[in-house]
């Protein structure tokens, strides 16, 4: 397996840039060429009021002034003024034309970038560890796949075309500036490095103030995202009032971090302006000084005025495109982050998928396991037990006496760590297995069961979207949700709502068990997946899986006694630790644990 790629800030911007790099080299291009008509209009106006309105000898290239000779010299075109007239109006359709092409090929490059950086972001996410998830809020990954993603695009397609083309604006400008007068461009050019040191200047407290403002925009998103979902919880106890408060709170904290951001902001935008309209109206007098003093012509001093607007136009956008760089240097870093974060990786001499696939029926050994999702705090504490293969297991424990992290760690959702014991199946460590091969093997009902906005049927039939209605049907039956699922108005074709909303508890754990069963998988782990369904249905489940499951390996994770008395072993957990084990008729009277949960709850079964 490759190493995990570490990212620079070019090389990710590079490595995002693929497949649409042809069309940012055509926008360059285009803006190349753009300026240079912008800088020929004025010429042509020049050698107008000069060699063809005036009387002064015309300033330009051989051919130029071959060809104005041939078609009749100064007499000529002073009366056909018109002809100049169409010359200027061709370039400008020519200038026209070629922005439009600029501005085409700039929108594509922009969106197949933003294409390319959402589905970059997006599988790469998808490997991340689950620790990585717990550890991240999920409004703020949204908000850095989505608003700094917008940003970065901005930044790549607009603002670094526009700092190449300020760069050909000021050079090809100052240029045009010196062939016809060397004292006045140099006191324009006195305002280029003042504006760009007070742009660097200013560059980084915007981009601190920028990160702040990201920082707390993503605590905005995570609000209102924990808000949307779980508004049926903030409804249930009344805390509308409360969640609202809360939002305004952070809300008005974020909007006094843009306020104040803006105002440094206004006062950089103000004397960047301050400073190039100074620069023009010096200009402006100068030059007329020397237009009096015989220095320079009336049709370079038109000229060299469009010129210094060139010139000071860009210097001026500079300061922007400096600040519009310190949001997008801050949202860069943000996307690196999820970037460079290590992928879920495989040992590098993995164990083929025809070895997992066979390993997977033979015994479950956990090896004096011990793990803690912080270090000095164990989570499970020299683990060690046998699942035969075919068997069904039972495991029973108060809750946070680590019950569901043996199956985490099982499913390697969380890695065992080195020497803290190990994990086998079939004689096979699973580290030595790929993720996905084992994953592929192992079924999992979770504790919450995610169920997706789709379709019943499709969320049924998620791991093969041509599964035939017959195969899903008959996983619906066993887990006793067929019939709830044709009650409905659309049957299988009913959108449950974003995470199943529109279904009770006890529907959507049954639907997902119905999900797994049609995995067929070889090990099946029911993780406390028929708490939310009354006791006469999950004796009836489980008859019925009982049937259903035939040759596979079984674990059942449940706080209810009844749910795992058909099972061939049961192990009871506390504080992390196996405190016993053996068949539920060894239990049930042992004098231990078991038998104490055992006859409360037959207690107050028999009172109900």
């Amino acid at each position: 397996m490759n190493a995990q790629k570490t990212y620079t800030k070019v090389s990710m911007l590079a490595h995002f840039l693929k497949g649409c790099v042809r069309f940012f080299v055509f926008t360059i291009l285009a803006s190349f060429a753009v300026t240079v008509f912008e800088m020929l209009i004025p010429q042509v106006i020049r050698q107008t009021v000069d060699a063809v309105i005036g009387s002064e000898e015309m300033n330009a290239p051989g051919f130029i002034k071959r060809w104005f000779e041939q078609m009749g010299g100064a007499a000529y075109f002073r009366e056909n003024l018109w002809v100049i007239a169409i010359i200027i109006i061709v370039m400008a359709a020519l200038l026209a034309l070629v922005i439009y092409l600029r501005g085409l090929t700039a929108s594509v490059s922009a969106e197949k970038l933003q294409q390319n950086i959402r589905e970059d972001l997006f599988s790469h996410i998808e490997k991340l560890p689950f620790s990585w998830h717990q550890e991240n809020k999920t409004g703020d990954i949204i908000q850095r796949c989505t608003s700094d993603a917008e940003r970065v695009r901005t930044f790549v397609s607009e603002q670094m075309i526009s700092i190449l083309r300020i760069v050909i604006m000021v050079a090809m400008s100052l240029m045009f500036m010196l062939s016809m007068n060397v004292k006045l461009t140099m006191i324009a050019a006195i305002a280029v490095p003042i504006v760009v040191v007070y742009s660097m200047v200013f560059h980084g407290k915007i981009s601190a103030g920028f990160e702040t403002c990201d920082e707390n925009e993503g605590v905005l998103s995570t609000i209102a995202q924990e808000n949307l979902t779980g508004v049926r919880v903030v409804r249930a106890f009344g805390r509308e009032e409360f969640e609202r408060k809360r939002f305004e709170k952070q809300n008005v904290f974020y909007t006094g971090l843009w306020v104040h951001l803006m105002k440094l902001m206004a006062w950089f935008w103000s004397v960047a302006d301050f400073i190039g309209g100074l620069q023009i109206l010096l200009m402006l007098v100068l030059g007329s000084v020397f237009c009096v003093k015989g220095e320079l012509t009336s049709g370079e001093f038109i000229a060299f005025l469009s010129y210094n607007g060139m010139l000071i136009w860009p210097v001026r956008q500079l300061g922007r495109v400096i600040s519009e760089m310190s949001k997008a240097g801050v949202s860069i870093d943000r996307i690196r982050y999820i970037m460079n974060s290590p992928a879920e990786a495989d040992r590098p001499a993995a164990v083929p998928a025809e070895v997992t696939d066979k390993a997977v029926r033979g015994d479950i050994v956990f090896d004096h396991v011990s793990f803690g999702y912080e270090k000095d705090q164990e989570v499970l504490k020299d683990i060690n037990f046998t699942i035969k293969a075919g068997s069904t297991l039972g495991i029973l424990g108060s809750t946070g006496s680590g019950k569901s992290t043996l199956m985490l760690l099982l499913n390697r959702l969380y890695e065992v760590p080195e020497g803290m014991g190990k994990i086998t199946i079939g004689g096979v460590d699973i580290a030595d297995m790929k993720a996905e091969d084992l994953r592929n093997n192992i079924g999992m009902v979770l504790q919450e069961p995610f169920l997706f906005s789709r379709t019943v049927g499709e969320n049924i039939s998620i791991r093969d979207r041509q599964m035939a209605m017959d195969e899903i049907r008959k996983a619906a039956k066993i887990a006793c949700v067929d019939e709830a699922i044709t009650d409905f108005k659309k049957g299988y074709d009913t959108i449950v709502g974003e995470r199943g909303v529109t279904l009770s508890g006890g529907q959507k754990q049954r639907t997902a068990i119905a999900r797994m069963l049609t995995q067929k998988a070889p090990v099946m782990i029911f993780d406390d997946s028929l708490s939310a369904v009354d006791a006469e249905t999950d004796a009836k489940i489980r008859a019925q899986l009982h049937e259903a499951l035939g040759t596979s390996t079984v674990i059942l994770i449940s706080h209810r006694v009844t749910t795992l008395m058909q099972a061939d072993k049961i192990i009871v957990m506390d504080k992390g630790r196996i405190v016993e084990e053996g068949t539920p008729e060894e239990l049930q009277h042992a004098g231990g644990l078991y038998q104490k949960i055992y006859d409360i709850q037959l207690s107050f079964s028999e009172v109900e």
